[in-house]
């Protein structure tokens, strides 16, 4: 059996390659830029050159692509965008418009002059090429693909409130880590990004999403030594968000959510002691520029720390020397695929006919 894993990330997309016929540890891997810092350098390309942009494709991820179109029209050069593709820098198109940026339709987009970028979560046929080159078969199983999405939040609705009331609606409806794993067709409809997203992949073959930061704990778990102790907290510091959970084996006892770049690390550490302690505030997060933070069972409250704090995540580093003494994970060896282990076990959530197979290689994974 033979299921890829790609987590999506602002900085990278890493991904796996599981082959169950052989050692997880052979599985082929690979660490890539992202698809919106591709869609970025090739935005800056236009820029450079003087070049009207027409920008076309899915909703994807935003960030440094929407970085990139706020440059180039700021350089006074002409932006287009078809909807799909402009609903990546806001779901309100009059937003995207008051931007700068033109929107036309597919037929209109035809017969413009301008450099063409088109964006998209999920580039198979540029992953099929980087691993048909090495001799690796690229047919696949099944596909298990994660990102983060905000939602697409009802008119005067924070961005940042709709999202974290995703998050709390799902671990109380079920309480647990998997409880994030979803086939396409059960997604939510406002969770468009998800939605383009997993809809590519199922193009091509059997798919699962799971959202990024709920992945990258369930990857986690996976280090011997985190799957060693029953209660921990697991921090994963990505490239622009910070999620921190408190969990006994895969329930969740609390969470928050916020974004890296607007913390100190000392925060992060204060975050960490109070969201262990059962202190932390979901009012605390969001007027510091975060998400939101949810106490969900406080049997777990204690005081101190649990007798593990795992981060994971690209900006890891920060967090080296903590007072938190943290354990930088690195299940089956490798710290950036984390996310596509927990992407591997929404699959087998989804498809329980893949279940045996995934847990003859990654193991039994704890309640």
């Amino acid at each position: 059996m033979r299921i890829l894993a790609i987590d999506v990330g602002t900085g990278t997309q890493d991904i796996l390659l599981f082959e169950s016929a052989g050692p997880i540890e052979n599985s082929p891997k690979l660490v890539l830029p992202s698809p919106t810092a591709i869609a970025a350098a090739r935005i800056g390309r236009a820029t450079a050159a003087r070049r009207p942009l027409l920008i076309t494709g899915s909703i994807a991820g935003g960030g440094p692509c929407a970085w990139a179109l706020e440059d180039h029209v700021r350089a006074g050069l002409p932006a287009f965008a078809t909807p799909g593709a402009a609903r990546t820098f806001d779901d309100d198109l009059d937003r995207v418009r008051a931007l700068g940026v033109t929107i036309v339709s597919d037929d209109e987009a035809v017969r413009l002059d301008a450099d063409r970028v088109i964006l998209r979560d999920l580039d198979l046929d540029a992953i099929r090429t980087a691993l048909a080159a090495f001799e690796v078969p690229t047919a696949f199983d099944g596909i298990a693909v994660g990102c983060l999405d905000h939602g697409e939040a009802p008119p005067g609705t924070s961005d940042r409130v709709f999202r974290f009331d995703h998050l709390a609606r799902v671990v109380r409806a079920r309480n647990d880590l998997l409880a994030f794993a979803m086939a396409p067709e059960a997604l939510p409809p406002y969770l468009t990004r998800a939605r383009a997203i997993a809809a590519a992949a199922q193009a091509d073959a059997p798919a699962a999403f799971m959202d990024t930061g709920p992945a990258a704990a369930l990857g986690a778990l996976h280090d011997e030594r985190v799957a060693a102790s029953p209660e921990r907290l697991v921090l994963n510091l990505g490239n622009m968000h910070l999620l921190g959970f408190h969990l006994r084996g895969r329930t969740i006892a609390s969470l928050f959510e916020h974004h890296t770049g607007e913390v100190t690390d000392a925060q992060v550490e204060t975050f960490a002691r109070r969201l262990a302690d059962g202190s932390l505030t979901n009012d605390e997060i969001f007027h510091s520029k975060g998400h939101g933070a949810l106490h969900l069972d406080r049997s777990l409250v204690a005081p101190g720390l649990p007798p593990v704090v795992a981060v994971t995540g690209p900006r890891r580093g920060r967090l080296a020397g903590s007072p938190l003494r943290p354990t930088f994970v690195a299940p089956f060896g490798d710290m950036m695929i984390a996310g596509c282990f927990g992407l591997l076990r929404a699959f087998a959530e989804v498809h329980p006919w893949a279940r045996d197979a995934v847990e003859a290689r990654l193991g039994p994974l704890a309640a």
